[in-house]
């Protein structure tokens, strides 16, 4: 069976520059590249625990050939939070959850346990992608 892994994913964004500065220096993630073309710029970053999975941070509409009608439509979509989300993993749910909220972070969800085996909490990206941190709990 061939050996299929994730290697890279992608969240929309409206701002790069807040973006870098939420995902470097709050989340702690690395920037790898920083990319424009044709009017439009990607940004990848990732976990230095993880070199081999990379988020690139991309426009909602990334298509040089979109109408701006379609333009409208996603930037709206990403206003509403509805585009994308991400769940990390952390050793520490509730150490995560005071570093980020200490940093301005906006809290969607304090630690709690869910039913499933692990404990979380969430936020929202400042272009308002929902992301949650989990923490195994012990079995």
């Amino acid at each position: 069976m061939d050996d299929i892994k994730l290697s890279t994913c992608f969240i929309a964004v409206d701002d790069h520059d807040r973006a870098i500065a939420f995902y470097r220096d709050v989340l702690g993630l690395e920037v790898r590249n920083d990319v424009g073309y044709e009017g439009m710029r990607w940004v990848t970053v990732g976990s230095p625990a993880q070199p081999d999975v990379s988020i690139v941070l991309e426009p909602p509409l990334a298509d040089p050939n979109a109408s701006e009608a379609d333009r409208q439509v996603m930037a709206e979509l990403l206003a509403k939070g509805l585009l994308r989300a991400a769940l990390f993993t952390t050793d520490d749910c509730d150490a995560t959850f005071k570093r980020l909220s200490e940093a301005g972070a906006e809290v969607v969800q304090e630690p709690m346990d869910q039913f499933y085996g692990v404990r979380d909490c969430s936020f929202r990206d400042p272009a308002g992608n929902l992301l949650r941190f989990n923490q195994p709990l012990a079995q």
